[in-house]
């Protein structure tokens, strides 16, 4: 069920032309409701119980089937918050941190949070890709990751020969599960190894990179 819909069984009405508004404590289902998808989505993979989802937001079924029709849009939703949240985490690091280097560390560490490896598989085929709420947070994280590498770049302390897609490649790469559930203490390897990442973009390079620096279209196209 589209948003709106659920909107409208709140019995709450928007502006003229605009779509209704959620009451509050549908809002905060619905917000509660995308947390838990993103959690167990993690946890499980992209095929977990939409029971099990419910039950970890602590609502019922039929709240669920309210805000989302089928797996595919609350999906849809999971990944435009994973997208908005490490947005967010760019711009706050850009904002109050005042050196440039250390803002791009506090990214990296903090978007590694948002599991965004863990949450690649969601992007089936049943998920509209080019939908353009996707496309216009994308656009935003994109924008928000060249800022935070500019600024770094700016100041010196960033090596040239690197670009967005080789930082969001890492990142996803350092943030995928491992097979099994054997290895304790996963979060101290990652947050580990993406200190020694870091410790390898400081300029000046100590090595010539193979290849040329991979921007988001680069993947986009590869993919």
């Amino acid at each position: 069920m589209t948003a709106v819909v659920a909107c409208a069984k709140t019995g709450e009405t928007g502006e003229k032309g605009q779509p209704p508004r959620l009451r509050a404590d549908a809002l905060r289902n619905r917000e509660r409701l995308v947390a838990a998808a993103r959690e167990t989505m993690v946890e499980f993979g992209p095929e977990v119980p939409l029971d099990e989802i419910a039950r970890r937001a602590g609502v019922g079924n039929a709240t669920l089937y309210r805000h989302f029709a089928d797996r595919f849009e609350l999906i849809h939703h999971v990944t435009l918050s994973v997208m908005s949240r490490t947005a967010e985490r760019a711009e706050s690091a850009l904002a109050e941190e005042p050196d440039a280097f250390q803002a791009l560390r506090r990214f990296v560490h903090a978007a590694v949070e948002e599991r965004i490896g863990a949450l690649c598989p969601l992007l089936s085929d049943g998920v509209d890709r080019d939908h353009p709420d996707l496309l216009a947070a994308r656009d935003r994280l994109e924008a928000a990751v060249e800022a935070v590498m500019g600024a770094a770049r700016d100041s010196g302390q960033l090596r040239t020969d690197i670009a967005v897609g080789d930082l969001m490649v890492a990142i996803t790469q350092l943030t995928r599960p491992l097979p099994g559930n054997s290895c304790t203490n996963f979060d101290q390897f990652v947050h580990r190894h993406l200190q020694l990442f870091l410790d390898g973009l400081q300029a000046p390079a100590r090595s010539e990179l193979p290849g040329t620096a991979a921007t988001l279209d680069d993947l986009r196209r590869r993919s």
